[in-house]
């Protein structure tokens, strides 16, 4: 469906026409939403600012999301630890340790550049695609904590009910193909490398 990540970028801006020089910021989730971000505020001459959700692991089973958090309080999947029997006292160590990674990484891709005010301001959160939401869902609550006048959520690809789970925790989401056999977020490229810590950095250093 999408060449690359630039590709699918320049295709969600065509899409976001309404925004294209307004007071809206593009909110990028590393690492490959940001290339996918970079796109879309370059198209519409918007700011580009990060918000770095991370997956919470199962034990054992890190590949596995039991979660998501980016700021304040995780998001869960209560009936995946009910079912998985995983202890509170795990889900908070965990939750820390995501914490402690966000806040590297935010250090490391902006160094000491304060983040955007997203007070009464239009708000984009974009990614190069979904697959259960959990992250997208950590970021969507870190960024309503700020009171923005209104969150979009702009992905290329997304699985049915993933899209439709999230549709009523946004007050718009843009996703340019939902599908119903979802098996990864990379299906849909031609060219799904995995973006570098550098190719970030980069990007960011462009929007000081």
């Amino acid at each position: 469906m999408f060449t690359d990540r630039v590709d699918a970028g320049r295709q969600l801006a065509r899409r976001l026409e309404a925004y294209r020089e307004t007071d809206a910021v593009v909110l990028a989730i590393p690492r490959g939403g940001v290339v996918v971000g970079d796109q879309v505020a370059r198209v519409l001459g918007l700011q580009l600012d990060l918000i770095i959700p991370r997956k919470i692991g199962a034990p054992g089973n890190p590949e596995l999301a039991i979660g998501a958090i980016a700021r304040g309080e995780p998001m869960i999947n209560r009936s995946l630890v009910r079912e998985l029997g995983v202890p509170e006292s795990y889900i908070a160590e965990e939750a820390k340790r995501q914490m402690d990674e966000i806040n590297r990484r935010q250090k490391l891709y902006l160094g000491d550049r304060a983040p955007i005010e997203l007070q009464n301001r239009v708000v984009i959160i974009v990614d190069d695609g979904l697959a259960t939401g959990y992250t997208a869902l950590a970021a969507i609550n870190a960024v309503r904590q700020q009171h923005p006048k209104k969150i979009v959520l702009a992905v290329p690809v997304a699985p049915v009910d993933t899209c439709e789970r999230l549709r009523t925790e946004v007050d718009e989401i843009v996703c340019l193909e939902v599908h119903e056999l979802f098996f990864a977020v990379g299906q849909f490229y031609e060219v799904f490398e995995q973006t570098t810590d550098d190719e970030v950095i980069e990007i960011m250093s462009r929007y000081r």
